[in-house]
């Protein structure tokens, strides 16, 4: 099986782009991640099946061979920015706790929004 990393990936739209270890650019739809994951990392190893679409090379049921470096401490925000960051985020998420405690999740397109800013703040954090 072919093998690459992954170039980007819009966990919006669904797709991103793998550069294949031989060179090639294959399409990576959602559907191909392993059940579970929504979302790959640009730099992740990626082992796949492929199959030639309509408009050029797509994979098929990707496996995930090894995550890429998480963000190194350097490279991480100044605490200051960050600071900022988290109150707005946690004014967001008061307004998320009193919808919830009236019985309303938020609708799909917020409720994406919020998660993926939930990620890059973790991601952040974690470093």
């Amino acid at each position: 099986m072919p093998t690459g990393k992954v170039k980007f990936f819009d966990e919006e739209k669904g797709f991103g782009f793998i550069s294949g270890d031989d060179g090639s650019e294959v399409f990576l739809h959602v559907s191909a991640l392993p059940s579970g994951v929504t979302s790959v990392k640009p730099g992740t190893k990626l082992e796949f099946g492929v199959a030639d679409g309509k408009r050029g090379l797509q994979a098929l049921s990707a496996r995930i061979l090894q995550a890429p470096p998480s963000l190194s401490k350097a490279a991480r925000k100044p605490a200051d920015d960050m600071a900022i960051i988290v109150e707005d985020l946690v004014k967001l998420l008061d307004g998320v706790g009193t919808a919830l405690k009236r019985g309303r999740y938020p609708d799909g397109p917020n409720a994406k929004k919020i998660a993926a800013m939930l990620r890059r703040v973790a991601d952040e954090m974690d470093a």
